[in-house]
């Protein structure tokens, strides 16, 4: 995509499109994705929405970063999820560091190992529906749906099952999440309801607490060599 942004609109709205126009035409920070030969723009997410996106993608980063796991990445990354058909920004991606050469420098080439939505309010269909179905054809094996819309606050997390359809995944008896990709790694969806929401480096002293103290106490180590 070239540098800049188009004015962002009130509602969605489409626009027929090539794949390579939408490369050339349509600038980095603009919200949209392209699918089916058509470019999709999407109303901007609310500051609440933001926040929450930028929490998880913290408490994420620094799991991933503690364990050498692989790489998260936040908008604006392009995920192309199948060659001809869809190019998707999702709000949140990870990407194993078996995977890693499906990072070019530009986007996300496959699907990732997991990615995160957080549903607004023209975004329900488009993530519980047209997106389920993508990203199970394009062998996402993990893809949760973050509604924290007033009155919503659910979470649904899902798994690629063998016969390539997404299995909704239960929470644990104290309403714990425990990825399959991120190996273990838990998630109370509580935390993305707060307000104020949590401090991501304290909760890792819940998540991985050895490693995360040996990880403290070793950079203060470090800083008074």
């Amino acid at each position: 995509m070239v540098q800049g942004t188009i004015e962002a609109p009130s509602v969605e709205r489409r626009q027929a499109m090539t794949f390579e126009q939408f490369l050339t035409e349509i600038p980095e920070m603009t919200w949209a994705e392209w699918v089916d030969g058509e470019v999709v723009f999407f109303v901007p997410a609310n500051i609440v929405h933001q926040k929450r996106a930028h929490f998880l993608e913290m408490l994420l980063g620094l799991y991933v970063n503690l364990f050498n796991l692989g790489t998260v990445l936040g908008p604006p990354t392009g995920m192309r999820t199948i060659p001809g058909r869809a190019f998707r920004e999702p709000d949140l991606l990870f990407i194993v560091a078996a995977h890693d050469d499906r990072l070019t420098r530009t986007w996300v080439e496959g699907g990732a190992d997991l990615v995160v939505e957080f549903v607004s309010e023209d975004s329900v269909h488009r993530d519980r529906v047209e997106k389920l179905a993508e990203y199970a054809a394009a062998g996402i094996p993990e893809y949760w749906i973050l509604d924290g819309r007033d009155g919503e606050e659910t979470a649904d997390f899902f798994h690629l099952g063998p016969n390539g359809a997404y299995q909704r995944q239960p929470l644990d008896d104290h309403g714990r999440y425990h990825s399959r990709v991120l190996p273990g790694f838990w998630l109370d969806p509580a935390w993305l309801w707060r307000d104020p929401l949590p401090d991501p480096a304290r909760l890792m002293g819940r998540i991985a607490p050895e490693a995360w103290r040996a990880a403290v106490l070793g950079d203060g180590e470090g800083e008074r060599r």
